[in-house]
């Protein structure tokens, strides 16, 4: 792989105390093993997405990576038993003098076996056709033993006036009815340990939260999220979800890419308790961040207020409330009004500039830990 490079890297002592280091040598990230005495040196930066291979952990002969656990042997950087061929470089080192020394010139090299991409990473592009409204419903309930939901009741008969009084196309999804992991928190390793698609999606194919994804990035013009109050919050299904799409807000940091253009989003918040204008905040501050727009009034709401505890008469009056159906109609047509619009002006610009809290770019000096892996 080239004449030898030789570069001392510290003393021997101080890489026998742990089974795994990080450093850096000659410009090189590397992942330093020690392990029944014996020390070798692999690359630092993971195949995936450069992940600090230093900074993982050791478990048996394989070097885990932190972000997304991708495993490679700690001598030959080969990958873990059906894997192999998905490989980092290895590197030749030496003790002399009480000093280990590193050749940064490897000796096997980087190989990275083709994957297919997910199909969520495909460009976003919108098809031609009638305005596409995704309903989203986020109430908690047992399916096999169903109770009635004033704020999925609402965004039915939304979606039913958009399809047969508007001519929409809608799709309705039920939270409830996906089975999804919680969010892991890869962020707080790192930004660019948060990919897109969220990187439990592309480890896990049973993961049905890519439903929610095709359906906010690729397919809907409008989103309308329904929600009912719990504790003053929106449900806990929501924010479940919620933690989850940071995936898609994250693009604005890790590759200044915008996911979310030109879409709506319109929000049915039903509570037998108060606190409808908070819910509301969070959810167009969120939706916000994402990338939405919100047509005049973006919300329809209903609460009988705290002390209104006789929840059997809060059911009885959204069943018959003629008022908050046509709320949620009004709201709807709001919405793919501003949609269309948007549709028809087709002045969507080619890159969308970066804006609020995410104005400024990552910091210089982390880019060296997610950037391309060296060869």
């Amino acid at each position: 792989m080239g004449a030898e490079k030789w570069v001392d890297i510290g003393p021997e002592a101080e890489f026998r105390v742990r089974p795994l280091t990080a450093v850096r040598a000659g410009g090189v990230a590397l992942a330093i093993v020690c392990r029944d005495g014996e020390i070798s040196a692999i690359s630092g930066a993971c195949n995936h997405v450069g992940g600090p291979l230093g900074e993982g952990r050791l478990e048996g002969d394989y070097v885990v990576c932190p972000w997304h656990h991708w495993k490679f042997h700690r001598q030959t950087g080969e990958g873990e038993p059906g894997f192999e061929a998905d490989r980092v470089p290895s590197y030749a080192t030496k003790i002399e003098g009480g000093r280990l020394h590193v050749d940064v010139n490897p000796r096997t090299p980087r190989h990275k076996t083709p994957h297919a991409p997910h199909p969520l990473a495909r460009a976003v592009r919108r098809e031609p056709g009638a305005v596409r409204v995704a309903g989203l419903s986020t109430t908690v309930m047992d399916r096999a033993h169903p109770r009635f939901s004033g704020s999925e009741e609402l965004l039915g008969h939304a979606l039913e006036h958009a399809r047969t009084a508007l001519g929409a196309d809608t799709r309705l999804l039920r939270l409830g009815e996906l089975s999804f992991g919680a969010c892991e928190g890869y962020y707080s390793k790192s930004a660019r340990a948060c990919t897109w698609p969220c990187s439990i999606t592309q480890m896990d194919p049973k993961d049905q939260l890519d439903q929610v994804y095709e359906a906010l990035v690729h397919w809907a013009d409008v989103v309308l999220v329904a929600t009912p109050i719990r504790w003053g919050a929106a449900s806990s299904l929501y924010y479940r979800m919620a933690e989850r799409m940071n995936c898609i807000q994250n693009q604005v940091t890790t590759h200044d890419r915008v996911l979310i253009r030109d879409k709506v989003a319109g929000f049915i918040i039903v509570g037998g308790q108060d606190n409808v204008q908070a819910v509301a905040g969070q959810q167009l501050g969120f939706f916000a961040e994402l990338g939405f727009l919100f047509p005049q009034f973006p919300y329809v709401a209903h609460s009988r207020g705290w002390t209104a505890e006789d929840m059997e008469r809060n059911v009885e009056v959204l069943r018959t409330s003629r008022e908050l159906r046509e709320g949620a109609a009004a709201l709807v047509e709001r919405c793919t009004s501003l949609a269309a619009r948007l549709l028809a002006s087709g002045q969507a610009p080619a890159r969308v500039a970066r804006g609020g809290r995410k104005a400024h770019a990552l910091a210089s000096a982390e880019p060296s830990r997610g950037a391309a892996p060296e060869s």
